[in-house]
């Protein structure tokens, strides 16, 4: 018999193709599967930098929100607080009403900015800067103003601003140990500050005027007491730092 056997003809000759072509479909894969690593690796190379623009629109973005804008309100003040308090010699009720409603509008939003910040997470590297800046120059604007004008004695403002800078230095004197918190003593004492020096900004007579003079007593008795209570956190908080960085070397020792 001249004719090919059935298996050889079909069996062989079927599966050899099949491999082929299963050859040139992993091949086929293969080469899809290097293509789309290679897009993929390209675009990946691209992520970066697009991730850099991102970052950098919503830094940029987030110095201009709202807790910001309040406290460059506060800045913004200043200038214009003095310039009305010292208009027209500084005596005019007028005028000086004109400037408690500034001193009023800065000393408000300096509650809301911080509570703001806290609250919606608006915290900025410029606002940690700029709003002890922002409290401490309109506070000490109006301190001097009117101790030049003498309405207030100069050793208040002196005890008053000489406080403020001094915790300030000691809180940066004793970061390497930790940070001293805002105590409650201290919020009191801003807002008795506020209400005293605003009250000496307003043109007053008669019983208000006496009561002003034992609200500016009652600030300046607690200007010292929480200065004071600052200094012995600050000697704590480096004591205990110094002993914790002795223990960890000891153990390290060990």
């Amino acid at each position: 018999m001249t004719g090919v056997p059935a298996p050889a003809a079909g069996g062989p000759g079927a599966p050899g193709t099949r491999g082929a072509a299963g050859a040139s479909s992993a091949s086929g894969k293969g080469t899809s599967g290097t293509s789309g690593t290679g897009a993929t690796g390209a675009q990946g190379s691209k992520t970066p930098r697009g991730a850099k623009l991102s970052a950098a629109a919503v830094n940029q973005a987030s110095l201009w929100n709202v807790a910001n804008l309040l406290t460059m309100l506060r800045l913004v003040l200043v200038p214009g607080f003095v310039a009305l308090m010292l208009a027209d010699g500084g005596y005019d009720p007028v005028w000086r009403a004109w400037a408690w409603a500034a001193f009023a509008v800065a000393m408000i939003t300096d509650v809301f900015d911080g509570h703001l910040a806290r609250t919606y997470n608006l915290v900025t590297d410029f606002g940690k800067i700029a709003d002890p800046i922002a409290d401490k120059a309109i506070m000490g604007a109006a301190l001097i103003c009117l101790s030049s004008l003498g309405d207030l004695p100069w050793w208040v403002t002196g005890v008053i601003l000489g406080r403020e800078l001094g915790i300030t230095l000691l809180r940066f004197v004793v970061i390497r140990y930790g940070v001293i918190p805002a105590s409650r003593g201290g919020k009191i004492k801003t807002l008795t500050q506020g209400v005293a020096v605003g009250m000496y900004v307003l043109a007053l007579t008669g019983p208000l005027a006496t009561l002003r003079f034992w609200v500016m007593a009652a600030a300046v008795a607690l200007t010292v007491v929480t200065g004071l209570d600052y200094v012995r956190q600050a000697i704590v908080l480096r004591r205990q730092g110094l002993a914790d960085r002795k223990a960890a070397a000891e153990e390290a020792e060990a």
